[in-house]
């Protein structure tokens, strides 16, 4: 019986064929799922990287963008500091130009020849800003000659031209200051207008016509202005 029993329970081919087909299924489904898994951790693998590289990009370009916002402000800081110290010295030099001219305005006064003339024609152009028949003129205490001397020359050509016989006189009272540098100011008698033409006013005015002129003389032309003034 025993014997029977062991002959009965021995495989046979077609048990260890399906055995065999068993298990080479069950090898093949393990290799199928550890490829699956291998691709969906490549695929999940290349995601995390492109998502990192993508996220790198970004910051990289920000700080990029952030550094070259810097950069050219830096550089704009830099120039217009540059611009300003220029321009300083360039104000300061024509600064300096004009009070030279200032100190140099004596030669103009202290010589009779020159001054009379000059006085003649700064009354004259007074006479004609004004307008009026009685003009007040002051001048400094040191020109008092020259100017009574120099006022009916100017008085003659402003008739001639305006048909205007003028009344000027001289107000001994306000005498005007060295400060001014000589010239002189014409007041209507009724003090409603006032032409100031000192030598240092004419100097003043001249200066703020001529710094475009007198920058360009000193420095040279900038090429990069449109205009001079």
């Amino acid at each position: 019986m025993a014997e029977r029993s062991r002959v009965a329970a021995a495989p046979t081919g077609d048990t260890l064929q399906m055995a065999a087909f068993i298990e080479q299924e069950a090898d093949e489904k393990v290799e199928e799922i550890n490829t699956k898994a291998e691709e969906e951790f490549n695929v999940e693998k290349m995601r995390l990287v492109n998502e990192q590289r993508a996220k790198y990009m970004v910051e990289w370009n920000l700080k990029q963008k952030k550094s070259e916002r810097k950069r050219k402000v830096d550089n704009s800081t830099t120039k217009s500091k540059g611009r300003l110290v220029v321009l300083q010295a360039m104000n300061d030099h024509v600064a300096r130009v004009v009070n030279e001219t200032r100190k140099n305005l004596v030669y103009i006064t202290g010589k009779e020849s020159r001054y009379k003339p000059f006085l003649e024609r700064l009354i004259l152009q007074g006479l004609y800003r004004l307008l009026d028949k009685d003009v007040v003129l002051s001048c400094r205490k040191k020109d008092e000659a020259l100017v009574k001397a120099a006022i009916p020359v100017a008085v003659k050509q402003f008739r001639k031209k305006t048909c205007i016989q003028a009344n000027v006189v001289i107000d001994t009272e306000n005498w005007l200051g060295e400060q001014s540098c000589g010239g002189v100011e014409l007041t209507s008698l009724q003090g409603r207008k006032k032409v100031v033409n000192t030598l240092a006013s004419r100097l003043e005015l001249i200066a703020q016509h001529s710094v475009p002129e007198i920058r360009a003389g000193l420095f040279g032309l900038n090429k990069n202005r449109k205009y001079t003034s």
